[in-house]
């Protein structure tokens, strides 16, 4: 028996010898049969390697191991103290950010046991929409398909956010049978006009009126870019198109969905405010926009019009280049469009220029989801935190990076039934809803800490950024001129 088995391997390793020593695609596997093969699969590995055993706390990008520990130990109401001190080097830092606390601050907020942090602004309150919409949490789930994201991953976070008491947003998907467990959605609309779409590819507002009336929207965002892909369009490979996301969102089964670059139903200001007062007069609901910055002009443009013609979106998400869920070609996701702390800053100021910031609501996303960074963003203008990858890791995220290869190993970015089985969308919502929660109980400390109730409320005075050589910029310095 011993002996057959060894013929067996032996011939197996044969044919892999010759087939490695006469192909011609591969210049490692001809020097190197057999032995090359190797490279290849620790290759493969990296991502599991560096986390498991390379990195140190705070190298690994996207998500330190700090950062992730921080994330599972909120999501699952354990230990979220890190002791002996910071492993940071802030006396050699680059780019540290620090909060001032007050010499006066307040007591921590134990009357509010789900942390809710109220938006201080009405979606819709400026143009008086008949259906206007005051989150009770100020932080949310930024937008994430049913595409991208397995289903029962999406139904785990539309529920942790139900619990929660936050919003949801769909993402360009379009709105799924999973988005319906009671949170308050925000539909995303993209280029694809996904789930309100003519046979064409075309934008249909009856579409979109039905959907409205069938689900929990309580606003609609229309995406311009993110920041994974800006200025390119959404990919879904076709691996990850089933039967039933093809039937959701209007496009054929298997075939990877690329999204156009570009709004086929306006192609400038005044169209694209147009069709936003057409989507808010035939639903009665706040509509925004969403988009990376890259064309600065464009914003200033943009409040101008919306300061002569007091006409326009009800809110405005920015996302920052360093964020993105999905698949992307490595340029657009590492050097396209500005990062939030960089774009976020020239928006606000081009609204502030006309006097239009206090009309719209602003919302950011781009790796806001921890304490420190929602807690500046606020400081920055932001009225609301879109989180993304932080809640995909609260429900099991490893950071495997197969996000785009329908193989996560976690069964959150996939459709295969086999790796989806072992995420229960009962536990997984909790944790989801523990994740939230948590950031906004951390948010309100930091806050308390500043001598401020409601975060929106602590100055951009409170920061600086150190750098090295014991250099300190106040903030207001460093992101607004």
């Amino acid at each position: 028996m011993w002996l057959i088995i060894l013929l067996v391997v032996a011939s197996l390793l044969l044919l892999v010898f010759l087939y490695d020593i006469f192909q011609t695609k591969d210049p490692i596997l001809r020097v190197y049969p057999i032995v090359g093969h190797f490279r290849h699969v620790l290759s493969s590995f990296g991502p599991e390697l560096r986390q498991y055993i390379v990195a140190a706390n705070n190298e690994e990008r996207p998500f330190s191991r700090d950062q992730r520990r921080w994330v599972y130990n909120s999501a699952a109401k354990g230990n979220t103290y890190f002791g002996f001190g910071t492993d940071l080097n802030i006396e050699e830092p680059t780019n540290h950010l620090v909060i001032k606390q007050s010499a006066f601050p307040l007591d921590e907020p134990r009357d509010n046991p789900d942390y809710l942090i109220p938006c201080k602004k009405t979606l819709g309150g400026w143009r008086n929409r008949k259906k206007p919409f005051t989150p009770d949490s100020t932080v949310f789930i930024s937008g994430m398909s049913y595409g991208s994201l397995g289903k029962t991953a999406v139904e785990a976070m539309n529920r942790g956010c139900q619990i929660a008491s936050a919003a949801h947003n769909t993402g360009e998907g379009g709105v799924s049978p999973h988005h319906g467990h009671g949170a308050d959605l925000i539909w995303q609309v993209g280029t694809g006009y996904y789930g309100c779409r003519n046979e064409d590819g075309t934008f249909s507002l009856d579409r979109l009126v039905a959907v409205c009336e069938e689900y929990n929207v309580r606003a609609i965002e229309v995406k311009l870019s993110q920041g994974a892909k800006p200025g390119l369009g959404g990919v879904l490979p076709g691996k990850k198109v089933t039967p039933t996301i093809a039937k959701i969102r209007g496009i054929p089964i298997g075939k990877s969905c690329i999204s156009p670059s570009h709004h086929t139903a306006f192609s400038n200001h005044d169209e694209m405010l147009a069709f936003i007062e057409s989507i808010a007069d035939a639903t009665g609901l706040p509509v925004g926009i969403k988009s990376a910055v890259g064309d600065t002009p464009f914003w200033e443009e943009l409040a101008k019009k919306m300061s002569e013609q007091k006409i326009g979106p009800d809110f405005i998400a920015v996302d920052g280049g360093e964020g993105g869920t999905g698949a992307a070609p490595l340029p657009f996701s590492d050097h396209v469009s500005l990062p939030f702390k960089v774009g976020f800053p020239r928006v606000v100021e081009a609204f502030r220029k006309h006097d239009m910031d206090k009309n719209v609501v602003f919302m950011g996303s781009g790796k806001l989801g921890f304490p420190q960074d929602a807690l500046l963003a606020m400081a920055l203008g932001c009225d609301m935190i879109g989180v993304a990858r932080e809640p995909m890791l609260a429900i099991g995220c490893i950071q495997a990076q197969h996000c785009h290869t329908g193989k996560c190993p976690a069964g959150i970015a996939t459709h295969s039934a086999w790796r989806v089985r072992g995420l229960d969308p009962s536990e997984k919502s909790v944790k989801c809803a523990n994740y939230l929660i948590n950031l906004r109980k951390e948010i309100l400390r930091l806050s308390a800490a500043c001598g401020h109730a409601h975060p929106a409320e602590v100055p951009i005075e409170r920061f600086e950024i150190l750098d090295r050589q014991y250099k300190s910029t106040p903030a207001s310095e460093v992101f607004f001129s």
